[in-house]
This record gives structure tokens, sequence and C-alpha cells, in this order.
């Protein structure tokens, strides 16, 4: 097995590329191991010290690592320990999440029903124009809300903490969303 990897905009964060389907379909972030009970890959990477983030896309792994200068954790040291744990992984023949279990991606929305047709627009331009290019960066960006003119959304992956997720949002995606529909004024990280 040959795994790849590919630096993110993040320096906290390296994108893993086994190399073959990591999820079917959604992603999953997990920020400690609590969170990431039943995903056995996840798992399996909080056993590596210095790593505080798990995020699972299609296919790549984005691992988060600890703070370098405080705690002492760097990338040339993580990577081999990472790199054998995804091979280890594969290996075994487990999944990458029990059952399948995906968060729903709809879980916790909020928007009045009369801007349904708004939402439906907003998510169709996440999911065709922003996720993919976001995708590129080992992140994700999903729907959480929309009220009063601010579309609220969740960063997750490689944009989590991300010293350009701010620009992202506030000059990517506002100003693509603001383009195609009036009625969004601003774009929020939640």
């Amino acid at each position: 097995m040959f795994i790849q990897t590919e630096a993110t905009p993040n320096p906290a964060t390296l994108k893993f590329l086994p190399g073959q389907t990591v999820l079917e379909s959604g992603s999953a972030d997990f920020r400690d191991q609590e969170s990431a009970a039943n995903s056995p890959l996840a798992l399996r990477m909080f056993e590596i010290p210095g790593v505080t983030g798990v995020f699972l896309g299609y296919d790549f792994v984005t691992i988060t690592k600890g703070d370098e200068d405080s705690d002492g954790f760097d990338w040339p040291h993580l990577k081999p320990a990472i790199l054998g744990a995804i091979m280890e992984h594969y290996s075994s023949g487990q999944p990458a999440l029990i059952d399948g279990a995906i968060p729903n991606p709809s879980e916790g929305e909020f928007f009045d029903e009369k801007d349904a047709k708004i939402v439906e627009t907003i998510k169709e331009l996440l999911e065709t124009r922003v996720r993919p290019a976001v995708a590129q960066d080992g992140g994700d960006i999903t729907f959480q809300g929309f009220r009063e003119g601010t579309v609220y959304l969740q960063m997750k992956g490689a944009c989590a903490g991300c010293p350009s997720s701010t620009a992202t949002l506030k000059h990517g995606v506002q100003n693509l969303l603001r383009h195609f529909i009036p009625e969004v004024e601003e774009v929020e990280a939640v």
C-alpha cells in the first residue's frame, strides 16, 4: 500500500491519501477520542501521541496535530506513525466507520420555512462549487443555518482552525453566495 501525503493551508493538518475509498459518502470529523467511538480508523489515529483531530473524506484522511512549539509535535516525527497506523487499519479489514455511522449532515440545521427555497439554493452551491474545492485542501464546509441574511457554516477537517479559513469564508464563499443569492448578506462560521 502506497499512501500519499499532501500539505494543506493549515500548517497543523496534513492530508493522507491511502489510494482507496475511505468513506463512500459524506464526511466525518472527530475532535477527540470519545467522539471517535464508532470509527476504528479514527480511534487508531488518536492512539498516536500528538494527534488532536481526525477528518475522514471520500478518499482521504486529514490529521490535525498538537502545537509543535509548546508540545513538541512535528510532522517528521508524527508522519511515520500515522502512515503505519493507516496501513495497519487497511490490513485489518475493518471499516472506517462501524455500520457506516455517518452523522446526519442535516442534524441541527436551523432556518425559517419561508426561506426553504433560499436554503436549497445555498446547499446546492455549497455542494457543487465550494465543497469540492475545500476537499482538495483536506476539509469540508457544511450548512448549519440561515437567519436574517446570515448563512452559518461549519468548518471541518483542515478548515477548522486554519489561518486562512476566515478569508475562505468571507472572500470566497460569502462572495459566491451573495452573487447568486441577493438575500445573503454575510457568512459566519459556527
